[in-house]
């Protein structure tokens, strides 16, 4: 069982920047492949960005390429998404996700736990 906590969502203004941590129980954190999803009001929820458990694969959403960084610090059992350069279109609950396996994985029902999620909130 991998319990997962989200933090560091708020309110910023676009163009601002954020740093998501999703920190992981259990000991064995190497073994999952990690995954950020959101999810907007009245729409469904969507691949962010996946990272493999040793963090040498990663993969983004054509939607923020270039703007958003999935990272990990398996010593610390927390994977991060820095996110640069946000728009309001990125508000939304994000939410990170873990894999008992060590690959990418881009489809939601790849993922076999899941954190409640943090807002994230941008204005124009």
């Amino acid at each position: 069982q991998v319990q997962l906590v989200e933090s560091g969502g708020g309110l910023v203004q676009a163009g601002e920047s954020l740093r998501l941590s999703c920190a992981a129980s259990g000991r064995t954190f190497s073994s999952y492949a990690m995954g950020w999803f959101r999810q907007a009001p009245g729409k469904e929820r969507e691949f962010v960005a996946t990272i493999s458990g040793s963090g040498g694969n990663t993969r983004y959403a054509d939607s923020v390429k270039g703007r958003f960084t999935i990272s990990r610090d398996n010593a610390k059992n927390t994977v991060y998404l820095q996110m640069n350069s946000l728009k309001p279109e990125d508000t939304a609950v994000y939410s990170c996700a873990a894999s008992r396996t060590q690959g990418i994985r881009v489809m939601g029902l790849s993922y076999d736990y899941w954190g409640q999620g943090t807002q994230v909130t941008v204005s124009s």
